[in-house]
């Protein structure tokens, strides 16, 4: 297995950058996946929140768990442990493509000095069939730092992060129906 490329802290524009207001942020959740999962949903990095809760899509106006138990049909999962039951019941594994960065906040416009993660980590492990990505930024660094190494394309899906208030609740829905095939 690969070993992960360790951010380098001690550079002079890292520093230089992080003492202007900007967050260098080391990605603090591992991976949820099983040796059963079939999809691989990517975000960039956990936001703020999420972070501080310890979870993926933990923003109290994310939208990703009401479209998850919209597609599954059951209710929205309130605790860490329910979500990552939800997930893993249908195949699912989530993770970022980065493994740090620095960021302004939860923007993803502002992402620089990427050290994306080994995502070859979950795909050598799990029979990973489709990998979806949650918004432009997450498809692009993917595109950049992962697709050589897993050899799997993925698919664009719209970011559930409030920020998007352009894509309401049944459009992101419908949008992530294309997950659907690959879950169990």
């Amino acid at each position: 297995m690969a070993k992960r490329q360790q951010p380098k802290s001690g550079s002079p524009s890292r520093a230089a950058a992080c003492t202007k207001g900007v967050t260098c942020v080391t990605h603090p959740l591992e991976p949820i996946f099983d040796d059963s999962s079939r999809v691989l949903i990517l975000g960039t990095m956990p936001s703020p929140k999420s972070r501080e809760t310890g979870f993926y899509y933990n923003h109290p106006q994310n939208r990703f768990w009401p479209v998850m138990a919209a597609l599954f049909q059951v209710e929205r999962p309130q605790t860490n442990q329910q979500k990552e039951a939800l997930v893993r019941a249908h195949g699912i594994a989530l993770w970022d493509v980065l493994a740090s960065c620095t960021i302004e906040g939860a923007a993803d416009g502002t992402i620089a000095e990427c050290v994306p993660n080994d995502i070859s980590r979950i795909t050598g492990q799990a029979p990973i069939k489709a990998i979806f990505c949650t918004g432009a930024k997450a498809f692009e660094l993917y595109g950049k730092y992962c697709e050589a190494q897993t050899g799997i394309p993925a698919t664009r899906l719209p970011s559930t992060s409030p920020a998007n208030a352009s894509c309401s609740l049944p459009q992101l829905i419908k949008a992530y129906q294309q997950i659907l095939p690959y879950c169990r």
